[in-house]
């Protein structure tokens, strides 16, 4: 699958600790690979089109990907710092999403 990363998670990678920059990678490389077959612990479906990859450690990271065809864009990312999943990153999430449709 040809993985498309949005310029803001790009930019928000950038700025990981390096444990969670090697996690990132390494899920990044499973999402490319499995698609939306990957499972718990690594994705898990949202909505009916946006899913999470889940990246676990000292700092949470939640990013937010579709797959479309034969390519999965990753439309958003954030810090987890609760255990329930703000709103508002799940509507800016499906926004950006919207934008490729």
């Amino acid at each position: 699958m040809q993985l498309i990363i949005f310029k803001e998670v790009d930019v928000f990678a950038e700025s990981f600790q390096k444990p969670t920059r090697a996690k990132w990678l390494r899920n990044i490389t499973l999402l490319t690979q499995y698609g939306d077959n990957l499972g718990m612990p690594h994705a898990r479906r949202l909505t009916s089109n946006l899913s999470e990859l889940r990246i676990r450690g000292t700092q949470e990271i939640r990013a937010f990907y579709a797959c479309i065809g034969d390519k999965v864009f990753i439309v958003h990312a954030f810090i987890k710092k609760t255990q329930k999943i703000p709103k508002r990153e799940i509507e800016i999430a499906e926004k950006r999403l919207q934008l490729l449709t």
